[in-house]
């Protein structure tokens, strides 16, 4: 049985090149941003995958490829056996991102604050000329908003409510996948919790799939079924919650554990994360996170590890065992 959501090679390289005439006078060449860099992982459907690491680790730039907001350079995107960067079949395409939908970051920049909040919930089905009486109304009650909330205007509610209004437009089209990228990231603590605990729930009760986007390893402990950590555009480490909390293998996914806060960390002293994150138009050779890895040794310099098993997980780590 093949998984729901397939990514095989997956890399995206953007050109970030200065105008022709600034490389000329200053005589450069092209500059180019491997935001995501060979990267394989699989979704099985109705379970949660988390994809974690710091800014700038390509984390967004994945989703955005899974939902068809950019374009692999390279590698395949596979979601219900159809391959979206190369199937030719256009009616299929259509068919598959028809069940597909994505909950962004900041919840006010992305509702239209000239529409009102039935317009902006219903306009996946409008858009396709489907039936939208009392869809709305529905849709706000399962997201524990009142249906008189249908009238008023994305300004008028707070962080929590709004990201609400954003998971119920998501759910209007009945997606199977859902991509949540840092989907409480700009709220409040205690709100956090009840968004994720209304996601948690939709997922069982609709059968969804996440693929959930996040630097909030605490998040991702209770949400996920299994995670990716990533650093600098590539897979380092992937596991069940329970494994990667309780014995990471990787340098890196250490390092993100050792920094994060703990309930009993009063007075702990741990010490804190060693140098900066290397500049990703010109990253180091090897692995790339040799420089700031405090156990690496002259081969970690020289070559890339590549993802390999170990035992139930898989490590990119030459010194794993």
């Amino acid at each position: 049985m093949s998984a729901f959501v397939s990514v095989k090679h997956l890399t995206r390289i953007f050109d970030v090149s200065k105008p022709w005439l600034n490389r000329v006078i200053e005589r450069r060449g092209k500059a180019f941003l491997t935001a995501v860099s060979d990267v394989d992982f699989e979704i099985e459907e109705r379970t949660t995958y988390a994809l974690v690491g710091e800014s700038g680790s390509g984390k967004s730039t994945i989703g955005r490829m899974l939902v068809g907001l950019l374009k692999p350079t390279e590698g395949d995107v596979e979601i219900e056996g159809v391959n979206l960067a190369k199937e030719s079949d256009v009616d299929r395409v259509a068919a598959v991102r028809s069940d597909i939908q994505m909950i962004f970051q900041d919840p006010f920049a992305s509702l239209n604050p000239r529409w009102r909040v039935r317009d902006i919930i219903v306009e996946p089905v409008a858009s396709k000329g489907g039936d939208t009486t009392g869809l709305a109304e529905k849709l706000l009650e399962q997201v524990g908003l009142h249906t008189s909330d249908a009238g008023k205007f994305p300004h008028e509610f707070s962080g929590g409510q709004r990201q609400r209004i954003c998971i119920a437009r998501a759910l209007a089209s009945e997606p199977r996948l859902i991509v949540c990228d840092e989907p409480t990231s700009a709220l409040d603590v205690s709100v956090q919790a009840q968004v994720l605990n209304l996601m948690s729930d939709l997922k069982d009760d609709l059968g969804l799939t996440y693929l959930l986007i996040t630097h909030d390893l605490t998040v991702v402990r209770h949400m996920a079924d299994r995670i990716g950590v990533l650093y600098l555009g590539r897979l380092v480490e992937e596991a069940e919650p329970q494994s990667l909390f309780d014995d990471p293998k990787h340098p890196y996914t250490q390092m993100l554990l050792d920094a994060a806060p703990k309930m009993d960390g009063f007075g702990r002293e741990i010490p804190p994360p060693q140098g900066e994150i290397p500049d990703p138009i010109d990253p180091p050779s090897g692995c790339a996170f040799h420089p700031r890895c405090p156990i690496a040794v002259d081969v970690c310099s020289k070559d890339r590890p590549e993802l390999r098993k170990l035992g139930n997980r898989t490590v990119a780590c030459h010194l794993a065992e």
